[in-house]
């Protein structure tokens, strides 16, 4: 069959989204590709097709068990021969599916890096006829990447070992120095990559400092996203626990995921969450990565992430399906002197310490902007765009002010009291405080003290948090938070360079609603959608699959609007291709028939 007809007999669509149809002809053609594309944009389709369109199976290395799994679900209900060998199964289905594997009885197998690159495995593989390698998560190759692995790096062997076999390398988030490492390691002609966009206009930003987080979380997800699934990433396990105990409190149906779990514990409540509707994930970042939930409707970070490549491959598990979505995340200063120590104490060499440190640069300049946040992140990703008007500087504009002289001020101040002492002590000498340690210490003697008060202590407080996050000020991590001039921030003093920072925000963002997929139909059609998940949630528990596996919910909504009234009809929803029909057609045309009755 041609690429064109699998996608509408198999996956029930009309045509391919550009670049889609000229990666699909590259690969069939046993040309390399490194495709960038971003989350929700159709990137299985660019390896699953040539998989179905080439002779023997199609190889995809995946780095999770869940989304092999899901994968394999999915394509099981498209009537497609696919499976996966992970560590996860019995040693008879393993054993089953090598034999079918051996024997050609697979289209599309999906296996984990570490199993891929072991002697046996290759050697088995080097007997079987392979249409293709197709390495998803292929940021996860480079140390330029936001999540380096070894196992990934040892991929590159497939070049020698299989010269002739066309590879396809995917991830939604790689910046220019990543891209290019893929493709040398792939030994993929840089000009065969294939930047799809990074914009995911879908999704709105919303960035704030952190204060009284859990409250602010609890009233989010009565306000505004009610019923709806989402994810909520905090730093630690400890952090993970304490956030999903107090939302279980508040009523809340949240779940806990980390490493530190009993495996199958993790694994239920993975499984939960991907089947369930209106489910709340508490977890690290452990979780999340390839998640093929299309209705994740938030994604919260309640600190800050590594870098921008981490933050947008995070964020970017909101909204799959292309209906609104909202990411927040609330950071401090103790987040970034966490951040900064890790990449001081960590095992890498210098080169990559300096270049995580830019990378963390890049994120916190995004926290502290005024600008459109959306502008930023393309920038950062080598894409220019207007301002977005759908994120929170673009909704509410932060007002700035010239903080030139009061950044002087503290640096000095933290200069003059011998650079030991936390901000909650700079700001007591600033303000002139007459409390016992300054006293006792004869620091109400120093030029610096009391020349704050035309700022509250609060004011201060934020100014001296922004200068730590840009950079000015290092703090000791080691020993109990001590401020000191970083080299940056003695030439700022010497150099008395203008500085404008955000004035502390004193109106509450304004809440809104994130739109459901019922928002959008008319009045008339809501109570038929409804009966069409209801039916949908029916299927799914019969057939052991989740949910929008059967059908997403764009396609329901579409039913809901036109309302077919035969197999031809149905047809035409985009989503509903013969093989769909032939298992669950039937079913949903007959509320549709009597709803029309």
């Amino acid at each position: 069959m041609q690429p064109l007809d699998i996608l509408r007999e198999r996956y029930g669509y009309d045509a391919f989204r550009p670049p889609q149809d000229t990666i699909i002809s590259r690969v069939i053609a046993g040309q390399h590709a490194c495709v960038i594309m971003p989350t929700g944009g159709g990137k299985s389709l660019c390896y699953q097709i040539p998989a179905l369109c080439r002779e023997g199976v199609g190889i995809v290395v995946s780095p999770l068990i869940a989304l092999m799994q899901d994968q394999v679900a999915a394509l099981h209900q498209l009537d497609i021969r696919a499976a996966a060998i992970h560590s996860g199964l019995e040693p008879a289905e393993r054993e089953a599916s090598l034999r079918a594997l051996r024997e050609g009885n697979i289209d599309i197998l999906y296996v984990a890096p570490e199993r891929l690159v072991m002697p046996e495995f290759m050697s088995m593989l080097k007997h079987c006829n392979i249409a293709l390698f197709a390495i998803d998560e292929a940021h996860c190759m480079s140390q330029w990447g936001h999540d380096f692995r070894p196992d990934y790096a040892a991929l590159s062997q497939l070049v020698e070992a299989f010269p002739n076999v066309p590879r396809i390398a995917l991830t939604a988030t790689a910046d220019a120095p990543t891209r290019r490492d893929i493709c040398r390691q792939l030994a993929i002609e840089e000009d065969a990559t294939f930047i799809c966009g990074f914009d995911r206009p879908n999704i709105h930003y919303s960035i704030a400092p952190r204060a009284a987080v859990k409250q602010r979380i609890v009233e989010l997800l009565r306000e505004t996203h009610a019923g709806q699934s989402g994810i909520i990433y905090c730093m630690s396990r400890k952090k993970v626990e304490e956030l999903t105990d107090w939302l279980k409190a508040q009523g809340v149906h949240a779940l806990a995921y980390h490493a530190g779990m009993d495996a199958s514990a993790r694994a239920k409540n993975q499984e939960r969450f991907l089947r369930d509707e209106a489910v709340v994930m508490v977890a690290t970042i452990a979780f999340g990565m390839g998640i093929d939930k299309p209705d994740v409707r938030f994604v919260m970070h309640t600190q800050i992430p590594k870098n921008i490549e981490a933050y947008y491959q995070e964020t970017g598990r909101a909204g799959r399906d292309g209906m609104p979505a909202r990411a927040y995340l609330w950071y401090g200063m103790d987040d970034v002197v966490q951040l900064r120590r890790w990449i001081d104490e960590s095992d890498a060499g210098d080169a990559q310490k300096r270049i995580e440190h830019q990378k963390l640069q890049s994120l916190i300049g995004l926290c502290e902007t005024a600008q459109c946040r959306r502008q930023v992140l393309l920038r950062y990703f080598d894409q220019h765009s207007q301002a977005c008007g759908h994120c929170d500087t673009c909704d509410q504009p932060p007002e700035g002010f010239d903080a030139t002289i009061a950044a002087q001020k503290l640096l000095s101040c933290v200069y003059r009291s011998g650079q030991r002492f936390g901000l909650h002590y700079i700001v007591e000498l600033l303000t002139g405080s007459q409390s016992e340690k300054i006293l006792a210490r004869r620091h109400d003697q120093l030029s610096t003290y009391g020349i704050g008060e035309e700022y509250s202590r609060q004011e201060w407080l934020q100014i001296g948090r922004q200068l730590v996050t840009l950079g000015l000020l290092h703090v000791d991590a080691q020993g109990h938070g001590g401020l000191a001039l970083s080299e940056q921030g003695t030439a700022f003093l010497r150099e008395k360079q203008p500085l404008q920072l955000r004035k502390q925000a004193t109106r509450k963002p304004r809440a809104s609603r994130s739109a459901s997929v019922a928002e959008h139909l008319p009045d008339a059609a809501r109570g038929l959608f409804a009966t069409l998940k209801h039916r949908r949630a029916e299927l799914a528990k019969t057939h052991n699959v989740p949910a929008y596996v059967i059908f997403h919910d764009k396609t329901l909504e579409e039913m809901a609007r036109q309302r077919p009234q035969e197999r031809e009809a149905m047809l035409a929803i985009s989503g509903i291709g013969a093989t769909k029909y032939e298992r669950y057609g039937e079913a949903f045309l007959e509320i549709l028939k009597s709803d029309a009755a």
